[in-house]
Parts: C-alpha cells; structure tokens; sequence
C-alpha cells in the first residue's frame, strides 16, 4: 500500500469476469479484445452511469465495481447480464462473451482510489460461485435488497469460500427480462455517446446538510408503511433540533418515496452533501431496522448500523430508533466535515473552517490552541454564537484534565464569551449546553448552569455532551442521582464517544457520594488504565479510601503527585466545587487520608 490516508466504510462490490476468457483468447486474441473494450462502452458503463458505479479495478476478463447502494449494485448487475444476453444472443454459443458476477455488502479498506479488504474479497469469490450469465450474491446483500426490486433470490445455503474464514450465505438472483430493459439500446449508435449532463446541481448550504429518505417497508404488508413512514419523519424532526445541520423539509425528501433512486442524483437535486436511508423489516412482534448515511458526492458510506426492537410499544420504539440513529449521524457529520475541510488547502479559512479546527483540536485535547481558532471565527463573524460558546468551553477541558485553576482574566474571559453565545442564541441546545459548563464550572454559577444545561436537554434530548454536563453539574449541586442518570443518558446515545472516560470519572464521583465504594473503585480504575488524568486520579483515590482499601489509596496518590507534583487538597475545592459543605468535606478528607497534602 501507499502512504496515503486509509480509512474504512460500507459499500456494495460488485466483481465480474468473462466465463472461458483463455479459450475465447485462444482462437481469437484480437477480436476477443476488441469486443470486450466495446462492452465496457457500450453495456457496462451506461449502466454504472445511471447507477452510480465506480470502476476500481479493470483486469483483462473482468472488473472490480464499488456502489453507494446495495440496491443500486444489484440492479446494475441485473441490468448489465440482461445486456449481455440480448447483446449477444445473435452470436454462435461457443463464441459469446458470457459473464459471471458476485456482489457483496460488506467494510472494505480504502486507500486512494483502491479498495481492499474482506468485502472485496467475499465478492470475488461470490463471482467465482455464479453460473454463466447469473449473479450471486451474499447473504448482506440480500438483507439489504429483498424487497426492494423486481428479483427472486434462491437461497444456497452456506457456503465456504476460498481462503474466506468464515462461511457465507449465499443466494442466486433471477429475475424477468422484461422488468430490465436495458438503460441504453445494445450497439446502438449513441451507446458510446457521453451521458446526458445531469440537471443543474443546487448549491450546497454553508453548513452541513442532510436530507432523510423515507425508509423502506420490506415487512411485505403496505399497512405497515405508516411505521416505515413515522421513523423518517421522526428522525428528520430530531435532526432539525440540531442547529449545525441544514435538513431537508420531509415534503421534498419523501418525493422519493418507492422509487430506486441514485444517490448522487439525489444530493444534486436536494442541495444536499449526505443522504440517510434505510429500511424496516417486520416480522410478528419483531422489527429490524437498517440505515446507512452516505456521502452523496462520493458516494462514501459514512455510517451503516442494524438496529431490532420488540414492538410492544410500538411509539416507544420509535422514539428509541430515532434517538439511536440521530446520536449517531450527527456526531458522525460533524467528523466527517473535519475529515473534508483537511483536503482544504485555503490559508485564510472562514469562520466555519476555523470553528471546525477549533472543535478538531478540542477533541484531540488541546484547549488553548482551540481556543485561538474560536477567537479567530468570531473574528470572521462577530455573530457566530456557536464559536463564542467553545471559547468559553475550553476553560474547561483545561481545568478538567490538565488542572489549571483558572486567574480572574481567564473566568471574566469565559464568562464573556458564554453571555455573548447566549445574547446571540438563545434557543439554541448546542449553545446552551456549551455554556452551561463553563458558568457552573469555571464562574462558579452552578445554578444557572443548571438551568441551562436543563433547557438544552430538553430543547435536543439527543445531544450526548449536553447530557454529560448536566452530569457535572448535578455533582456540583450534590444530586448523585441525577447525575449517575444523565451520565448513563450520554453513554447510551453515544457508547463510542471519545469523552466517555470524562463520563466514567463523573460516575465513580457519583457512587462515592452514594457511598457505593466498591462500584466507584471498579469504574474510575476503568478510566486510569485508558486515560489518566486528574478526574480519574482523583475519583480512584477517594473510592479506594471509601472502600477501605488504603493501602491502593496511598498507591494511587503517589502515582498522582507524580504526575502533577503541585496538587493538593486546597486545589480540589477548584477543580472538583460542590455546593454541599458535606460532600465538599468528604472529598477533602479522603484525599488526605490517601496522603495528598494540603
């Protein structure tokens, strides 16, 4: 491999080659050369062009093919054999180009313009299962299109693959020729002909924008197309909570309900840089629901999950497959934005660029140099609240992990920039629940961090960080119990959040304040072994002291003072306040207990 940047995604391969290549090259190299070389012209490539393929790989017999869509990669298989059978029914049978194709949907590895990885290797092999002129695919595959275009799937069973370690299912695909006209008349004239230019693309929004296709009902009962219905919708009213994205109204979105649709095609004609689908299988009392957020330009999927659910409740359930995939998208946007603006080369960003760095360096933990990017946003656009909200953030991070206790320039500069977010937007979650930290935390207003971090749970219930403040500052205002709820609120939006360690630290603080030392013990060791820091440290400490483990306790301090040889307990009342005397008294006291001095 290159050095290049390698990264990781769903995408539909599809692989195919021509049956008895070395016998038809054998009696006529030439011809056999020339007459491939048209069919990629004339059969292959009209197809991929309506479908949206994209050639990774073209060998001498064959090619290897990567798609959006699990439905786009069927139909283009199904639509280019149906080509060749028409294309070359007139010639004699031992000199025909007949080919056999596999198709799979699976993580493939990504490196330039090259794939690699288990999913291209299960669609090779796939390819090599199929008889002439057919297709196979896997058992991914059909999952993902049964249902959804004119074909009937045979099921194979499983089957073992060469050199792949696991069985896979296998199914074949038929279908009726005349559902699959082929897109462009065989050998006609315009067949090698450019493609028709798409219609006039509309211009992207300045921020990231998303349109929310209506899912599909694969349950094979159209009563049940109301369910399918209600989850689109309701995701698309959740991520209209979500200030930083632009998303489609569900009246231009839902245009595209039971159509097979190209998602290129789609993010020109909505304005739109990523699509959501998905679709809804019911069974009895059960229901699968799949969905897969793809980069509409690219092509690139970004985010693919399955989700089952029991449909007792059937609204709950609604509620719950909404909050799943929109705690999951949005963040994954907001990482995607960052992975686009570093193919940027502008010196000068604008403010959104120099917000998007600002947040990249917040989440690799370096608060100060991100704190100069937010400046340098609201320098570009004095009214960008958002910006102003992360610049009082960062006070945080900064006494958090690193134990800084903030001067009186540094609070009076926080408190500036969270009461301009706040002037600014005031009904916004994402600036609510950013500032809510830093006046609890850092300016000591513990309650009015409450009330903001509470209006902005409620205003985008969805938002795991905010979640996670209302966590620190239940802590501060000694509500344990509320705390230990909001933090597992956070954690069940977001199991892969990079700030869980954060998270874990303010769970061991809530067992100890509800004297459950051992579970407190057993958390914040979780967190030093990942991510040692002075939360952790601390947390450890004072559970071990609870628990009656002093031994581990004075372990623990050593190891802490090492690593930041200034602590002591006069610091603790700075970086850990309490409103409550009782809980500030017995933090202090069993950091003494554990040896740190005063």
């Amino acid at each position: 491999m290159t050095g290049e940047r390698v990264v990781r995604r769903l995408a539909a391969i599809l692989a195919a080659d021509v049956v008895g290549y070395s016998r038809l090259m054998g009696r006529d190299e030439t011809g056999t050369v020339a007459r491939l070389r048209q069919v990629r012209v004339a059969r292959l490539q009209p197809v991929l062009d309506r479908r949206g393929g994209r050639i990774v790989k073209l060998t001498d017999d064959g090619a290897l093919i990567e798609f959006a869509s699990a439905v786009e990669a069927l139909s283009a298989a199904i639509e280019f054999q149906q080509a060749m059978a028409e294309g070359e029914a007139e010639q004699p049978e031992s000199e025909r180009l007949v080919f056999r194709v596999g198709v799979h949907l699976g993580d493939v590895i990504v490196e330039g313009d090259d794939l690699y990885g288990d999913g291209v290797n299960v669609a090779a092999r796939l390819e090599t299962e199929s008889a002439p002129g057919r297709i196979v695919i896997s058992g991914d595959m059909h999952n993902a299109t049964v249902g959804r275009l004119k074909a009937t799937f045979d099921d194979l069973g499983l089957v073992t693959l060469k050199n792949i370690e696991r069985p896979v299912q296998v199914y074949t695909v038929r279908w009726q020729p005349s559902d699959w006209p082929p897109p462009l008349a065989i050998d006609s004239p315009s067949a090698t002909a450019a493609p028709a230019p798409p219609n006039t693309p509309l211009s992207l929004p300045a921020k990231p924008s998303i349109a929310v296709l209506p899912f599909n009902n694969m349950s094979g009962d159209p009563e049940q197309d109301y369910f399918a219905g209600g989850i689109s919708e309701d995701i698309i009213t959740a991520l209209s909570n979500f200030k930083s994205l632009f998303v489609i109204a569900r009246n231009s979105s839902f245009i595209f309900k039971g159509r097979v649709v190209n998602i290129k095609q789609v993010g020109r004609q909505l304005g739109v840089r990523y699509v959501l689908e998905g679709s809804i299988r019911r069974s009895a009392a059960r229901v699968r629901i799949t969905g897969q957020l793809i980069e509409a330009s690219t092509g690139a999927h970004l985010w693919a999950e399955k989700m089952d659910g029991e449909l007792s409740d059937v609204f709950e359930l609604q509620d719950q497959i909404t909050a799943r995939v929109v705690s999951s998208i949005a963040p994954t946007i907001e990482r995607a934005e960052m992975e686009r603006l570093k193919q940027r080369t502008a010196n000068t960003p604008d403010s959104y660029d120099a917000f998007l760095r600002g947040m990249a360096l917040t989440y690799q933990r370096q608060p100060a140099p991100a704190r100069t990017l937010f400046k340098k946003a609201i320098e570009r656009d004095p009214e960008y609240a958002a910006a102003y909200a992360m610049a009082a953030n960062t006070y945080t991070q900064e006494q958090a992990v690193y134990g800084v206790i903030p001067t009186t320039e540094m609070r009076a500069d926080a408190l500036h920039h969270a009461n301009t977010a706040l002037g600014i937007a005031t009904e916004d979650a994402f600036v609510l629940g950013r500032c809510s930290h830093p006046i609890a935390y850092i300016c000591q207003q513990i309650d009015r961090g409450a009330v903001l971090v509470d209006r902005a749970v409620a205003l985008n219930p969805n938002l795991a960080f905010a979640w996670s403040y209302r966590g620190w500052i239940s802590l501060m205002q000694g509500k344990p119990e509320q705390a230990l709820d909001s933090f597992a609120n956070q954690m069940t939006l977001s199991p892969l959040d990079p700030t869980r360690p954060y998270a874990l630290s303010g769970i061991a603080f809530g067992h100890f304040f509800l004297n459950r030392y051992d579970e407190g013990q057993r958390v914040a060791k979780e967190v030093m072994h990942t991510f040692p820091h002075h939360q952790s440290f601390a947390t450890y400490i004072i559970n071990c002291v609870g628990a009656g483990d002093l031994a581990e306790a004075k372990s623990a301090a050593i190891q802490f003072l090492k690593f930041d040889p200034g602590f002591c307990v006069s610091r603790a009342s700075a970086i850990y306040p309490m409103q409550s005397l009782d809980y500030r008294r017995k933090v202090d006291d069993a950091l003494r207990t554990a040896g740190i001095p005063e």
